[in-house]
């Protein structure tokens, strides 16, 4: 469900950059900023990349529903499902650095205008998820600089959005639950 996530957001955020910067190639990518042995990926070159660098679980409890109804009536017993919020670094990786400044700023206008996708945003949502949330996420000079650092990467412009609440569920039925189909009214006197 992650990876469908953020692939759906990645591609309505390429569309969205394609519409409004009049572009004929689509620029976003879902990628590293740098590879296993320390180089750069030729695929970032002059691209938006958009990089999942946190999971963190989501600990609302009314999220957290054990049942559910089944075509006969019953109810299966499942392991609740669980909800999760991803911190994406989005970076504008281009060789000028005014062109970095150009499409970062649409990003950001993306998500000014997008807070959230859902089915009502796009009937391409894919299935299983319901709605994405986006927020920026406020973060320290000293807090960038040491992301950046831990990565093994060179600065780029960019911003940190958390896309709240993939769902995740397993689909296991741990047991069944027989519906109630009739009331009795025995009283004893």
């Amino acid at each position: 469900m992650i990876n469908k996530a953020l692939q759906f957001s990645s591609d309505v955020l390429g569309q969205f950059l394609k519409n409004r910067l009049s572009l004929d190639e689509d620029k976003v990518v879902l990628n590293n900023l740098i590879e296993g042995n320390g180089s750069l990926p030729e695929i970032n070159r002059n691209k938006v990349v958009i990089s999942l660098i946190n999971i963190e679980k989501e600990t609302l409890r009314p999220f957290y529903v054990r049942s559910e109804k089944l075509s006969n009536g019953n109810f299966a017993d499942q392991s609740p499902s669980e909800r999760y919020n991803l911190d994406l670094l989005i970076s504008a990786n281009f060789d000028s650095y005014n062109e970095s400044l150009r499409f970062l700023g649409a990003v950001i206008q993306f998500f000014q205008v997008n807070t959230s996708l859902d089915a009502a945003f796009s009937s391409a949502i894919p299935a299983g998820l319901t709605r994405l949330e986006f927020e920026i996420e406020k973060i320290s000079y000293r807090d960038m600089q040491s992301l950046w650092t831990a990565m093994g990467a060179k600065y780029q412009p960019s911003v940190i959005y958390k896309m709240r609440l993939v769902t995740i569920q397993g689909n296991e039925a741990k047991g069944f639950t027989t519906a109630v189909t009739a009331a009795s009214n025995n009283v004893s006197a």
